[in-house]
């Protein structure tokens, strides 16, 4: 079982952005690393990360997302719109005093932090993915792809993208439905390839968990930090989080000018090799020498499945701080 991290030179800041207000952890003094969670998380998911990056001399920052934790909570649904999000991130900079930073993302926030890097490149100078791989914008429009996937299943996002319908899942019993999520996920405890598929849902009143595996916490995964993250999604519900799913046609039409368009800043790519986003996108991946054409190296953790950087964290850090100081500034 992994140490508790060293939590005593953690500050904690809000900080006015876009959303309304952005909530955010950083510990160290250096270059800034801003870190960028995915669903359903928040800045805690970074708590291996922030004291290693600290220690390698960077100031890292890990916010939460608008939607999530003590951030902003906007109560639109196309409030939540890659465009937004990517403003956010550069409002944080800024509000940091800073007028560069590298960005690194997981799930989610790969794809906020691959956005950031392309639409902002003056401010974003390197960029760092975590699970989900970079893959341009374009092609078909995203629902019209979800809806072809299963069969005579659904597809999680897509439902996830019908308002009210997830919610109604996951918020009678949050911490039971995060404990089932995270270890349907993750390299320890997700189903047997012969089980039935988790990222799926039956069609007539069919729910998510009822494909997660029961009993057994990952082992990332202690009692406490899933107090963590379940006190904050029952203080702030899931529907901020789950518009993030709610935009991806929005995000298709606003990053169409962007279309097959190359992350040129250095890049580096870590995925799960039990990871569906990993391997689901291996195209993707195929395609970095013409999408990431600064990449400075590719790695695939045997054994690893979602939460990269909660199962493996000494290895991330090692990646990322090995990383990191190739790069100047």
């Amino acid at each position: 079982m992994h140490q508790p991290a060293p939590s005593a030179d953690l500050r904690h800041r809000t900080i006015e952005a876009p959303a309304g207000r952005l909530h955010l952890v950083e510990q160290g003094t250096g270059p800034l690393v801003l870190l960028v969670h995915g669903f359903p998380e928040s800045w805690y998911s970074w708590r291996r990360q922030l004291p290693a990056l600290a220690a390698a001399g960077y100031r890292a920052v890990a916010l939460d997302v608008r939607g999530y934790g003590r951030s902003s909570k906007p109560a639109a649904a196309d409030a939540y719109r890659m465009l937004d999000l990517v403003e956010d991130n550069v409002a944080l900079v800024r509000a940091l005093g800073e007028e560069r930073a590298v960005v690194v993302g997981h799930d989610w926030g790969s794809s906020i932090a691959a956005a950031s890097a392309l639409l902002r490149p003056e401010v974003f100078r390197a960029v760092g993915l975590l699970s989900v791989p970079y893959a341009p914008p374009g092609g078909p429009r995203p629902t019209d792809v979800f809806a072809q996937l299963g069969g005579d299943q659904e597809f999680y996002v897509s439902y996830f993208q019908q308002p009210g319908r997830a919610e109604a899942e996951m918020e009678p019993d949050v911490r039971g439905w995060l404990a089932g999520f995270y270890a349907a996920l993750s390299g320890d405890t997700m189903p047997a390839p012969d089980e039935p598929d988790p990222h799926f849902v039956a069609r007539a009143g069919g729910r998510l968990r009822d494909r997660f595996p029961g009993g057994t916490l990952p082992a990332w995964l202690t009692e406490d930090d899933l107090d963590v993250y379940a006190g904050e999604f029952e203080r702030a519900g899931m529907t901020g989080a789950l518009n993030r799913y709610r935009n991806m046609d929005r995000d298709w039409e606003d990053l169409a000018p962007y279309g097959g368009a190359p992350i040129k800043q250095p890049s580096l790519f870590i995925g799960g090799a039990l990871d569906a986003s990993t391997t689901w996108m291996a195209d993707a991946i195929d395609a970095y020498p013409a999408t990431l054409p600064g990449l400075a190296s590719s790695h695939i953790l045997d054994g690893c499945g979602h939460w990269i950087q909660q199962e493996r964290p000494e290895e991330v850090n090692r990646l990322l701080t090995a990383w990191l100081a190739t790069l100047n500034g």
